[in-house]
């Protein structure tokens, strides 16, 4: 999986067993490679019009799609980027094929959202150099949370709690470490507070008003400082290094680029071909169950994080609001998370 990822990254062909050669579109080195297919998303092939196909109509399952002519990276890059629809508003006609090789198709999917790359590839493409050779089974035992352990941890004392632990959490086929900040005194009869964060560059770090992210984070820590010092109690932060829902950084900002153009967030990334939510629950339970953690107090607003934490085997007790003030710039964003995902509003 390491390899693939960087396989992609590197634009670079893959190999799958029992499929073809995939060449992603959005990094490919071999600029003479063309190729008769494309691998397009099921969400990318709704807004090139190809939902109404028998072939593509399957919500979420990738779509296999032929043209008129052979593709070549000139013609395939404004199929895989939304960025380019306004300056290539006429795209094809195209038609979806019959796709015999799903689980294949679905784990190359996968690969590009992990990889930070748009989900595009020619396929069996000519010129396309040397590839490299992946299983979809790879792919599964890769995201197994079970492979997850513990690296290390030490004390860390921080602006919410001087009483405050940080512990690293490492995979051997996971590039991503994710930590837990416990603040308090653990104790096994007491519910810890939790609050399950993900990773956001532009909230956390550079202050972005956009979402309300970095806000989260502070009153989250504010809180199990307060429950910690007031009620001997102790909270567990788990920081999640999966930027924008899990499609990552790079995406993300493609999907801020399609906000400005009027489109709400679960629309931009379905313009990108990318899943609204590719959050890994099954990694946050595995990290509470490292640290001895079976039951928590779940700070959150989403019902679908608590059903995804309890699928995962950890005992939700109570789910405690956390609900911010909006501002003009993330207001939308609030509203989307409300209307089109399910969040509560307290």
């Amino acid at each position: 999986m390491a390899q693939a990822v960087d396989a992609l990254r590197h634009g670079w062909p893959l190999a799958f067993e029992g499929g073809p050669v995939l060449l992603p579109v959005e990094t490919a080195v071999a600029r003479e490679a063309t190729s008769q297919r494309m691998l397009i998303s099921a969400a990318r092939a709704a807004t090139l019009k190809l939902a109404n196909q028998r072939e593509a109509a399957e919500p979420h399952a990738p779509v296999l799609i032929a043209g008129g002519e052979d593709f070549d990276l000139t013609s395939a890059l404004p199929i895989a980027d939304p960025a380019l629809d306004l300056a290539n508003p006429l795209k094809g006609p195209f038609r979806a094929e019959h796709l015999d090789w799903g689980d294949v198709a679905r784990a190359a999917m996968d690969l590009a959202r992990i990889s930070g790359i748009l989900p595009a590839f020619l396929v069996d493409p000519v010129k396309a150099g040397e590839a490299q050779p992946i299983a979809a089974s790879d792919l599964a035992q890769w995201s197994d949370a079970s492979r997850l352990s513990i690296a290390t941890r030490a004390r860390l004392p921080v602006s919410a709690s001087d009483d405050a632990q940080i512990v690293a959490f490492r995979s051997a086929d996971d590039t991503r470490e994710h930590v837990a900040l416990i603040i308090g005194k653990q104790t096994g009869d007491t519910v810890p507070l939790v609050r399950l964060h993900s990773e956001c560059l532009t909230g956390d770090i550079l202050g972005s008003l956009k979402c309300d992210c970095g806000p989260q984070l502070d009153a989250a820590l504010a809180a199990m400082a307060a429950e910690a010092e007031a009620n001997d109690g102790w909270g567990v932060l788990l920081y999640m290094r999966q930027e924008g829902r899990g499609i990552g950084l790079v995406n993300k900002l493609r999907a801020y680029a399609l906000q400005d153009q009027g489109f709400d967030t679960v629309e931009a990334n379905q313009r990108l071909g990318l899943p609204d939510e590719a959050r890994d629950f099954a990694t946050a339970a595995r990290m509470l169950d490292l640290l001895g953690v079976r039951s928590v107090r779940l700070m959150t607003n989403n019902p679908k994080k608590v059903a995804a934490i309890e699928a995962a085997g950890v005992t939700v007790t109570e789910r405690v609001p956390h609900q911010l003030p909006d501002n003009p710039h993330n207001a939308r964003y609030l509203a989307t998370k409300r209307d089109k995902s399910g969040h509560l509003l307290k």
